[in-house]
This record gives structure tokens, sequence and C-alpha cells, in this order.
């Protein structure tokens, strides 16, 4: 972000609370309210007023404001999308029920396919081809493509997804098709998956197109009121909407590729955890981001989040690649799973206590909550242990009710069981912990880290009372809570570059047949159309380009990325593109294969503004806690017992301030629950340090 603007806005809707934060002058405030899923733009205005008069300021005084939500995941994981319909090369019909033919459980007779987001009675086709190569073989049937028109609008069909095969190497058909549906619909949203995803392998290009499509009324829609709603208070600053990927793009950009934003809401939480790493000075992070619907882990090298190029939503089996909808977008790589605040609980056939994926949402939320929900949430758990104090929860915004936590919990749990309100409410605690340890351990196996070697950085408006728990679970002895915690993923929107990435597929073997003309006609053309997006954003900031390329060795399945020089590429080249290749190969593997064959499949570029890089925390000497504040009776479910343990203000605690587990620390947006297992001390920049004690 350019350093110009003094009063910058940051807005997050979750699926249970909305978080805004306000940072004017370096002088930051934050307020979390309820999401309205009805019109999610009202709990976003009502959350911007309120920060806004506690600092005496107008809509009108806004420089900047950086948005994301998870509102096209909600509506995807919900099938609450448009009425979408396909339209395939002739004999590609069936592209989104086949897949890649593979199954993501190979011995589960019962396996459950994710429900393709456009049923098959919406999925046609019109006779075209071209080749891989790009050349037509079969001219586009133009008069069957009209045909088709008048079934769509019958249909009532409200946005179309154009996806032909090898559409990546030439657009011409879909570029045609695309301007005959316009022109016969004028009402209708269109896709094409050459501009979404120009990349090869049909049937995630295809998924990704069609995800688009099925998003792209309702972001429109909602973007739309979002604007006019903000040029009705007045305001007239910049407005920039967070991708998937880390970065922020313009309003107009987010409208025609929604798709971007689906993990937008993680992506700054990712952003947040990076920051604070780079803060104090931790080369390997853990991060755990905890919120009302969902919890994320994140691992994080040297201020840097593991990023990828393919992202699953809505998975039928929680921890199983495959199980999902494949989407081909540049997204920050993290483990997502449905143990949020507002997670159900219950008992299943098995007599298990089983946590999420349903959740509370913020209607009618969790029992406590006194909103008219009767199923105990994650939150429930957590006040019946006397974790949270119902007073003051959210910001100040809400009071809770306990008895209702302790009667859902009964009902749904203990009686069921056998077990008290309390000892139910510990199972619950227990298994959503456990859940995120598992996710936590599967993520790092996946990366190949060792998990116990890492910092954790928990922030959400949940994750503070069970990092020390996860902690314990997963082996990670250091954990940080830093300020703000409770609205972390809105800060890290404040951090984020502006920024774009063009990937296109063009393979080509590094060999004599290598045509280092053609490749760096290609980075030209794709540097430009991403400058095109990032410039009016970046407000003359500096702006830095990124080459990648997705190489593999011939024979391979999938690819690696290795960093480009930012130049143009000669035949001469290919050397050296094969020693950047076998030394990433071998950093990854161990070892790489002498004198085989190297291939490209894709070619990325990335232009981006530079991110702000933090102050390293100034080290403090060790002081003297203040006076606790009072005490809190907590549910101790391994002595199935009440014990008291002190209550600590954050605000009074200055840094160097070192109080011993367990303890509760509090604040405004969120709770710190340090357990008998850690002591906890403030450090340079104000984070809560939690360090496990000695054996």
């Amino acid at each position: 972000m350019p350093d110009t603007p003094t009063i910058r806005l940051a807005a997050d809707i979750g699926g249970t609370f909305t978080d805004v934060v306000l940072d004017a002058g370096g002088q930051r405030r934050t307020r979390k309210v309820l999401t309205t899923p009805s019109a999610p733009e009202d709990g976003v205005l009502e959350g911007i007023s309120l920060v806004l008069g506690d600092a005496g300021l107008q809509f009108s005084d806004i420089d900047v404001f950086v948005h994301g939500t998870t509102l096209a995941t909600n509506a995807i994981i919900e099938r609450r999308g448009a009425k979408t319909a396909l339209i395939a090369t002739a004999g590609f019909r069936d592209i989104l029920e086949i897949g890649t033919e593979s199954r993501y459980d190979q011995y589960d007779l019962t396996l459950e396919k994710p429900r393709p987001l456009v049923p098959r009675s919406l999925r046609f086709t019109v006779p075209e081809r071209i080749d891989a190569r790009g050349r037509v073989q079969l001219a586009l049937d133009e008069a069957a493509l009209s045909a088709l028109t008048a079934q769509l609008a019958a249909e009532g069909v409200q946005s179309v997804a154009i996806a032909f095969l090898h559409a990546y190497a030439n657009p011409a058909h879909e570029q045609r098709a695309g301007a005959l549906i316009r022109a016969a619909l004028p009402g209708v949203s269109v896709t094409l998956a050459s501009e979404v995803c120009p990349e090869v392998r049909e049937y995630e290009r295809t998924s990704t197109a069609v995800a688009n499509a099925y998003v792209q009324p309702l972001m429109e829609g909602y973007l739309g009121r979002m604007a006019a709603a903000l040029e009705g208070r007045q305001y007239r600053g910049a407005t920039y909407l967070v991708t998937s990927g880390g970065g922020l793009t313009a309003l107009e950009t987010a409208q025609r590729f929604p798709v971007r934003l689906v993990e937008s809401g993680p992506a700054g939480g990712a952003i947040f955890a990076a920051q604070v790493a780079l803060r104090a000075n931790e080369q390997r992070v853990l991060s755990f981001d905890m919120g009302g619907t969902t919890a994320k882990v994140c691992l994080i090298e040297k201020g840097e989040p593991a990023t990828s190029r393919f992202f699953e939503v809505d998975r039928t089996a929680r921890f199983l690649k495959g199980s999902g909808l494949p989407l081909r977008i540049p997204v920050i790589e993290m483990v997502e799973i449905g143990a949020g605040g507002g997670s159900i609980a219950q008992v299943d056939a098995m007599q298990r206590v089983t946590v999420g994926p349903e959740s509370a949402s913020s209607v009618p939320g969790p029992a406590c909550y006194g909103r008219g929900g009767t199923r105990p949430a994650v939150t429930d758990a957590d006040v019946a242990l006397g974790l949270i104090e119902p007073e003051g929860f959210a910001g100040g915004s809400m009071t809770l009710e306990p008895a209702r936590s302790l009667a859902a919990l009964d009902e749904a749990v203990g009686q069921k069981l056998g077990l008290s309100p309390e000892m139910a409410a510990y199972a619950v605690y227990e298994m959503v912990c456990e859940n995120m340890a598992s996710a936590a351990r599967v993520h790092a196996a996946e990366r190949g880290a060792v998990i116990a070697q890492h910092t954790m950085i928990a922030f959400g408006g949940a994750a503070p009372l069970h990092a020390a728990r996860v902690a314990e679970k997963v082996g990670v002895t250091r954990v940080v809570v830093p300020p703000n915690a409770g609205v972390g993923s809105a800060v890290g929107f404040l951090a984020a570059p502006v920024a774009y990435e063009i990937v296109r597929s063009r393979p080509a073997r590094l060999d004599a047949s290598f045509d280092g003309a053609a490749i760096s006609s290609l980075f030209a053309e794709m540097t430009a159309a991403a400058r095109a997006l990032v410039e009016p954003g970046a407000r003359g900031a500096a702006l830095f380009e990124r080459r990648i390329a997705f190489m593999r060795y011939v024979g391979q399945g999938h690819e690696i990325t290795v960093e480009l020089p930012n130049r143009a590429l000669t035949a001469e080249d290919v050397a050296e593109l094969r020693r950047y290749f076998e030394a990433e190969y071998a950093r990854q593997f161990a070892r790489a294969i002498p004198a085989a064959a190297i291939e490209v499949l894709n070619w990325s570029v990335l232009v981006s503004t530079h991110a702000a890089k933090p102050e390293a925390a100034a080290a403090v000497a060790p002081a003297a806690a203040p006076a606790p504040s009072g005490v809190r009776k907590l549910f101790d479910g391994k002595r199935e017992a009440h014990v008291e343990v002190p209550i600590y203000l954050r605000d009074a605690m200055l840094p160097g301030a070192r109080v011993p587990g367990p303890a509760i620390i509090t604040e405004m947006e969120t709770t710190t629950f340090v357990s008998a297992s850690f002591d906890a001390h403030i450090d340079g920049s104000g984070c809560i340090v939690m360090e496990q004690k000695a054996a």
C-alpha cells in the first residue's frame, strides 16, 4: 500500500462476526458486530459507523477502504449461488462429473463426491474443436449456439460459464461464443474459462470457470450495493478487495473474477501472522486463526506464507484432497475446517462427541446468544467452562447467557453420554482442540515440516481461548497472541500489497527446441495485462514483478514452482533454467535426476506493490505483572472440579510483565487462556507470549 493515505479502514465479513478496523494516523480502533447474512453490507455499514463514531470521523474522511469477505465461499458451500449453465465442447458435457477419474479414498465403497454447481440438465455442448497447440480443427457452430440461447432464456439461467477444449491455447471460440451470449441475453453474466483460468487441465479449468459464474451475480450485486451505500454516505476514497492470494485488487476486477475472493478473509489472517512473525523475528511459524465459523492453519517461513495455485472448496471429507471442488487460483495455502466458535456440537450414532462443520453462524447463533439458537456450539462450551466472561462479549456488543449454554450442552451431549453439563462442555472443548490439532498435523506433514519446531501465532476471536491446548497436543512450546488478535484478518488487510497474478499455459521443453523469444513475448503480454490491473490501485507506488515457471521432469504428473530472472529469455538460458529447476527440486525432494528431460507447463507473472515491512520488536526487561483484576471459577475437566484462576487486563500489562499459568488475560475483542503448562509475558510489541514451563 502507498504511504500517502492517513485514514484507512478495513472490514472482514466472517460467517458469524464482521470485524472493522480503523487506522487513523497510526492510531487503531476496532469494532466487532454480528454478520447480517441476508444483507451483508448492513453489518459492514453498522461496524463502520460505530468505529467512525468512536474516532469522531465521517465516511468522507476515509482515504482507503479495504474489504474481505467469505461470501463467495459460503455461497458455494451452501449452494446459494446463481442458476448457472455450462457450455462445453461437444462430447464434454460431463466433465464436471468425470473429473480426473480418481478417487480420493480408494477403499470407501460409499464414497461421496462433491456435488457439481451445475446440474446435468443445465450443461450443454456445441460443435467446435481447437487442439492443444491452438489450431482450429472444427469451426464454432454459431447456429447451434444461437439455438441454445433460447433454451437458456427459457430455463431462467442467470449466469453462463463457457469452457471449450484447449481454449487456454486459443481463446477465439470462447470469445466469440461469449459475445453471442451477451448479445442475445444482456442480463445474464458470462464467464470465459480462458479469462478466469487460462491453463491446462480441463477439469480444474472448467470447475474454476463454473465457480466464478456461480457466484458472480451474487458478488456483483453485493459489491454494487456496498459501493452505492458508501457513495450515499459521502465516501470518496479508494476501495480494494482482498484476493485469496493475499493481494489487493480493484472493485471492478473483483466483480469480474469473484472466484479469486473465495479465501480473502483467511488470506488477511495469514498476512497478519506474517507481519507478527517479522516483528518478532520468528523464522518458522504456524498461524492459527479461529473465528466464529471456521479455523485455519497456515505455515509461514521467514515471514512468507506458503502459497499455491490450487484450492479445494466444500470438501466432503475433511482432510482428503480430491473430495472438494477444485479451483485453480492464486491462494495462500492453508487447511480450513469447520471448527469455529459457532460450530455445532452433538453426539453421533457411535456415541462420539463431534464438532462441526455445521455452524450456528450469527443467525440464530450459539445458545448463549439468546437469539433463538438451541443447539450447543463451541462458544457455549467455552462459556460453560468459565473461559468467557458473559458481560462485554465481542467488544462489549453482547451479553451472553450461561444458563442457556448449560441447558443446550446437557440436552445435546450430557444426557446422551451420562455427563454433567460441565463435563459435556469439557468434552466439546477437547474435541474441537483435537480437530484443530489434527488439521495442523496434516498441513505440516503435507509440507514436510516438523510442527514442534514452529511458533504458533494465534488470532481470531476464539483462537486465544484454545491455542494453549492445541499447542500442548501438537508439541508447540511457544505461542504468540498479538494485539488486536480478535480482528486479526482485518488488520492484515491493511498490510496487504496491491497485486495481481496471471498464469498462462504454454508447454516448452528445455532442449534445443526452446523458443526464448516466444516465451519472452508471452511474459511481456502477461506483464502488461497485470500492470493494467494493478497500476490504478497502486496510486503511484513503486511496483515489482516476479516471474515463475511451473516445471517438471517429462512424464511427471505435477509441477514445482521455480522463480525466473526478470528479463527476456533466449535459447542460451536453457542450461541456467535447468540449474534453477534442479536446485529447487533437490531442495524439496533431496535429489535431482541427472540428464532427465525437463519441461515447463505454465508461466506466471505477479505484479505488486511492496508490502509493508514492520520494525522488529524492542527487547524488554522482565517486569512484575499488575495485580489481578479479579478471579474466575473455571471448570477443570481433568479434576472434574472448579478451580479459581486470576484474571488480568491486557491493557494494564506493560511490556515485560509476566504471569504464571493458569491465568486469564482479557481484552475488548477476545480472551487468552494461559493453561497450567505455560507462563506468559508481554514482549516489546505488546504480544502475549506463552512459553511452556520447564518439565
